[in-house]
């Protein structure tokens, strides 16, 4: 809705503001009559509601949205499934009503950079939500979450490990459901997580820890091992930890997919140790790489997983902004397309840390 009411004052850059106006309320109206949208995305510009939108079901806004919009959406919308809220400078009072009438959200997903009135938010939230995402900034005792028994997917993004306010009581709760766990960036104390992963591990099939940091933690990559034994996706860091590395493949010998930062020591275990490993993605930064990865070392990692048996074609995925990055190296892409011929790579992409696919958990979401 913003880029519609962006490309109309554009368009009419020198008409009348009121002629803008105008424009947008036809738009509004041919909407009306036309269109019956699932999904809407607005955080600027308010709107009248109208019963074109009845039948949403995925809705991205600004807290600070008007009032008026809320309490109008909250008559018309009772069935929304997705809701990502980015919290702004204040919270619409509207907002608080509109989440306690819905009665089909399993998704909730908040942003939040100021201190502003969230318990309001989190009350009305329903204990049948099954994915929660929290990132940005935190105020609050995350021993709310512990209300969603139902819950399958948990992420949290913060940027200090003093953001996890209240981990001292959801380390000891069990979510039996629970089979995704997101922890980016910083993460609890060490004590408190292991405590959590004892609870939980066992149900886990995907666990991401700080992998947008490269955060290397060689006590909680041994506790991943001992007590998620039925992981099939894992990004952690390995800082030359060879052994722990080799520990971590006997005891989650499901994973499918590993992501790491990447470092010879670690491909060369990765091709000896690993069971089931048919994906590997490698992150790259200028300021985390140890090493430049050269054609000969790359060459050998090839080589070790072709004499693998069984045989097992692998996916390999660069996720870098650096210069130095594997790609960079012309050597170096001739022999993934020497290697992709051969079948011993099923699958090459290069990106980087925005990627879509990687990171936006809303696809795995509407994918589910």
């Amino acid at each position: 809705m913003d880029r519609v009411h962006y490309m109309v004052n554009n368009l009419l850059e020198t008409q009348q503001f009121t002629l803008k106006i105008l424009v947008m309320q036809e738009l509004l109206k041919m909407f009306e009559k036309q269109v019956s949208l699932d999904c809407l995305t607005v955080y600027y510009y308010d709107f009248t509601p109208k019963n074109w939108l009845k039948n949403l079901s995925e809705l991205h806004c600004y807290s600070n949205l008007s009032s008026e919009f809320f309490y109008q959406l909250s008559q018309i919308c009772h069935n929304i499934s997705l809701l990502d809220i980015r919290i702004g400078n204040y919270i619409s009072n509207g907002l608080a009503k509109l989440i306690s009438v819905q009665k089909n959200l399993k998704y909730f997903s908040m942003k939040q950079d100021d201190d502003n009135d969230i318990p309001s938010l989190i009350t009305e939230l329903p204990n049948s939500l099954i994915k929660l995402n929290l990132y940005g900034s935190n105020c609050i005792p995350l021993s709310f979450i512990s209300k969603f028994s139902n819950l399958q997917e948990l992420e949290l993004s913060y940027s200090y490990q003093e953001d996890f306010i209240g981990f001292e009581e959801l380390q000891h709760i069990f979510f039996p459901q629970l089979q995704i766990l997101k922890i980016r960036r910083a993460f609890p104390r060490d004590e408190l997580l292991k405590i959590f992963l004892e609870n939980n591990g066992k149900n886990l099939k995907e666990f991401y820890l700080g992998d947008f940091g490269g955060i290397s933690d060689k006590s909680l990559n041994l506790a991943i091992a001992r007590t998620c034994p039925n992981l099939k996706k894992l990004s952690t860091g390995f800082s030359y930890e060879l052994i722990t590395l080799q520990i971590v493949f006997d005891g989650c010998q499901y994973l499918e997919s590993i992501r790491i930062w990447y470092e010879k020591k670690a491909l060369e275990a990765i091709a000896k140790y690993s069971h089931n490993i048919d994906e590997l993605i490698l992150y790259h930064h200028s300021f985390k790489a140890r090493f430049e990865l050269l054609p000969k070392e790359l060459e050998s990692f090839f080589i070790d997983w072709k004499n693998r048996v069984p045989q097992k074609s692998l996916s390999l995925i660069i996720v870098t902004c650096s210069t130095r990055s594997l790609e960079k190296n012309d050597e170096n892409m001739k022999i993934i397309e020497k290697y992709r011929k051969l079948g011993i790579i099923k699958k090459f992409k290069v990106t980087d840390f925005n990627d879509d696919d990687l990171y936006l958990d809303l696809n795995h979401f509407r994918k589910n």
